[in-house]
């Protein structure tokens, strides 16, 4: 039986780039070292975690209250006004979303690559894109103005012959998200399978080992047991992969289906998901990296992860660098007077800082990836995931309010300023989703241990092989 709390026999070093485990543990030891972090008293939890926990769920209860105001006054409470009927709840849902992207990317399409670097972070991305696509559902439902009548969204019979209106883009993403839900939870569910069949067989406590016994759905690790869920796992991979470009580009289609200057535009749909996915793979490098520390998990998340998802990071950011630059061109080749005025606006109206801010996060900093020693470098990899975050949060901000704000009639024109709710809303969201990212850590193997081991047994034929050619 193992114990509760892994204590490593020598001191654990960063193995480096192209080895996921040092030479001295072996399969049983991954097993205990990501099990242990769930068996392990929660009076023993790092003292980072219990903070972070706690300091989450007090923005959790902001959330709370903001929700409880805005049920009770309505969402007068928030900035919106006309023109500009979308505030702070379509920008928040839109980065949500895009948050979620890097989950499905990192579990489905890398792994129908067979790119073996992400063993170790799959798990932790799938569960950081349910957590943000719940969050992302909150915000359409709340800006209803009545959202107990949420469900009249759904195409359900009933007796007064309402139905949705199929040709409005905003029905569209009630089922590109629904969709995109169904199909995260239930791959990350089948992922979780043999490892929640390895917690049971190794729990310390009897309810454990019932309660992981029910979730692992009487798997046995039998060889018909993994040729089924290898079958399913690699068809719900090809199910996953498409929705990694349909989701946000319906997103993308509640802007580029209209007539205002800055949304009509086709570049919205490849240009909205490479955002997402960047802006994903930033949130997993901000969340990660300090649990990496805190679990002292540096044998299992090595820099190889952190360089690669740096550079796939590089690589979408340059595609949103290019969004950027075909817009100033689609404003200067159109010939469209309000198109030009559009951009313009942009760069030196009355929301210019935010523009400057979100070139110089999204466009300039992470240009420092590029260089080999910045990509090896922890925090400064962290700092940037960082900016990034930010900076896709400003572009969200940007694209909604700058549009809004001016219309073609200079008599249609108005002002956007976020209240205390919009920000409380916001930052009660952020509560909610790090609050189950840490119950998450505590509760769930958030390292793939059948994965790992599958390379590490990977990595000692290979040395054999190379071995016994010498």
């Amino acid at each position: 039986m193992p114990t509760n709390e892994f204590i490593p026999t020598e001191e654990i070093v960063d193995p480096g780039p192209d080895r996921i485990l040092g030479s001295n543990h072996d399969y049983a030891t991954v097993t205990d070292r990501i099990n242990g972090l769930v068996y392990q008293p929660w009076k023993k939890s790092p003292k980072k975690w219990l903070v972070g926990a706690f300091i989450s769920f007090v923005f959790v209860n902001l959330l709370m209250l903001a929700m409880w105001v805005l049920f009770t006054k309505g969402i007068g409470i928030w900035g919106v006004n006309i023109p500009i009927g979308w505030g702070f709840a379509i920008i928040n849902f839109v980065w949500w979303i895009g948050i979620g992207h890097a989950g499905t990317l990192i579990s489905a399409i890398l792994f129908l690559l067979k790119q073996d670097w992400r063993t170790s972070i799959n798990r932790f991305s799938e569960a950081m894109t349910l957590f943000a696509v719940a969050c992302a559902g909150m915000f359409p439902i709340l800006h209803l103005g009545r959202p107990w009548l949420a469900y009249w969204l759904f195409p359900y019979p009933n007796s007064m012959w309402l139905w949705p209106q199929p040709r409005s883009p905003l029905e569209w993403d009630v089922f590109a998200v629904s969709t995109y839900g169904t199909i995260s939870l239930v791959f990350w569910y089948t992922g979780l399978i043999p490892d929640l069949a390895s917690m049971r067989d190794t729990a310390p406590k009897m309810w454990q080992r019932k309660l992981y016994g029910v979730l692992s759905l009487g798997w046995r690790n039998s060889a018909i047991h993994w040729h089924r869920y290898q079958k399913a796992y690699l068809l719900l991979a090809g199910l996953a992969t498409p929705l990694v470009l349909s989701v946000h580009t319906v997103v993308s289609f509640d802007f580029a289906v209209s007539v205002l200057p800055g949304w009509h535009t086709t570049i919205f749909p490849p240009y909205f998901v490479a955002g997402a996915i960047y802006s994903g793979f930033a949130m997993v490098l901000t969340l990660i990296i300090p649990l990496r520390a805190w679990y002292n998990m540096r044998d299992l998340i090595t820099m190889r992860h952190i360089e690669s998802a740096a550079k796939l990071m590089l690589g979408t950011g340059l595609i949103v660098a290019y969004g950027y630059c075909m817009e100033a061109f689609f404003a200067w080749y159109s010939g469209d007077k309000y198109e030009s005025f559009m951009y313009w606006n942009r760069v030196t109206g009355p929301y210019a800082f935010t523009y400057a801010l979100l070139i110089l996060c999204n466009i300039a900093i992470p240009q420092l990836l590029w260089i080999r020693s910045v990509r090896r470098n922890i925090i400064l990899v962290w700092i940037i995931a960082i900016i990034i975050n930010i900076g896709m949060w400003l572009e969200r901000f940007e694209i909604v309010v700058t549009s809004l704000t001016r219309d073609f009639l200079p008599s249609s024109w108005g002002t956007y300023i976020p209240t205390k709710w919009d920000w409380a809303t916001y930052a009660g969201t952020l509560g909610f989703f790090m609050f189950l990212i840490f119950l998450f850590v505590r509760t769930l193997p958030s390292i793939s241990i059948f994965e790992v081991r599958e390379v590490v047994h990977h990595d000692r034929y290979m040395e054999r092989a190379y071995e016994e050619k010498l």
